[in-house]
């Protein structure tokens, strides 16, 4: 990614929602706002993804996950989606885009057909505790599903078979990933502690196999996110303790706390294409992009009344061959 402002040769999107029931489309390279949808129906944006078309961003709020179209000024959402009867706290793609995956408060991950115009609901896989957090393995055949209980679920999507993880008794799985080659899985819970585990198998029919790698006592209070970057050689984790930290993944070494004055919960982060910059989303209304080898802040997306809760990053490199 470029961070100054002259014309890239990439398509990149970059989006935030928040507590103010708005969506904003930002010019990651400049900081100004593109475009702002208003969501009135939701309490707060829950996260947001971009389509694998790149047609539409979607945002996940209480009861419904609405699709906006990229393409045009309506900001109107153009399919709503009934995930649930409460919150759904996270979703995504098939990477073909056939089918999206939820999960929500209401204890329940869902697959949604998105052949159909307002979705149809092809299955539920119903758990014990309000579910936090759905990651799909890179396989497109296994969906971890992270609940209250501090459960994680292995759910395997052609055999309907489920596998437990229980890292830490009594302590709430926030959010899960997985990185792009799928050897590595990562979890951190409200107790601000980070698991990772390597991954084998999942290849074919054979089930993922995790094999406890690391812990990491990674915030002084609950942790909010995890993600790896896209070449595997980093993590980030944010926390309520106001800062997001970077990892190394060779030795799980910190590399990087990235912590703003104006000392905020750090709800949500993206990494660039290339690992070099982060994007963070804060309790105080700006989201943030950070140089990761230096800690510096790079630039600043302001225009949010309210926390910016969630973020939704793509960036594309034009071939030159």
């Amino acid at each position: 990614m470029t961070v100054d402002n002259e014309t890239s040769d990439q398509q990149v999107l970059f989006a935030t929602g928040g507590y103010d029931h708005t969506i904003k489309l930002w010019q990651p390279h400049t900081g100004n706002c593109e475009r702002t949808f208003t969501e009135t129906e939701f309490q707060q944006v829950n996260a947001l993804d971009i389509t694998p078309d790149k047609y539409f961003i979607s945002a996940a709020g209480y009861q419904h996950i609405r699709m906006y179209d990229l393409g045009r000024s309506d900001p109107t959402p153009v399919v709503t989606y009934e995930g649930g009867s409460k919150n759904i706290s996270g979703f995504g793609f098939q990477e073909e885009g056939k089918w999206m995956y939820t999960g929500g408060e209401d204890c329940s991950a869902r697959i949604w057909d998105l052949r159909y115009l307002n979705g149809k609901c092809q299955r539920i896989f119903q758990v014990s505790a309000p579910v936090n957090c759905v990651c799909l393995h890179p396989n497109q055949a296994e969906l971890v599903v992270g609940d209250q209980s501090g459960v994680i679920h292995l759910w395997d999507l052609r055999s309907d078979h489920n596998e437990q993880l229980i890292p830490e008794t009594e302590a709430s799985i926030q959010d899960v990933t997985i990185n792009q080659d799928g050897t590595y899985m990562a979890a951190v819970n409200n107790k601000g502690h980070c698991y990772i585990w390597t991954l084998s198998g999942g290849i074919g029919e054979e089930p993922t196999k995790p094999i406890p790698r690391h812990k990491l006592v990674a915030h002084k209070r609950y942790a909010l996110r995890c993600k790896f970057s896209p070449d595997s050689t980093l993590l980030v984790t944010t926390s309520a303790d106001q800062t997001a930290r970077v990892w190394r993944t060779t030795d799980f070494s910190e590399v990087q706390v990235l912590q703003h004055e104006a000392k905020r919960w750090v709800w949500d982060a993206a990494f660039s294409a290339d690992s070099q910059y982060l994007f963070t989303a804060s309790s105080d209304g700006i989201a943030r992009l950070w140089n990761v080898s230096t800690g510096a802040i790079v630039r600043e997306y302001k225009g949010h009344q309210k926390a910016v809760t969630a973020l939704a990053f793509y960036e594309e490199a034009v071939s030159t061959a």
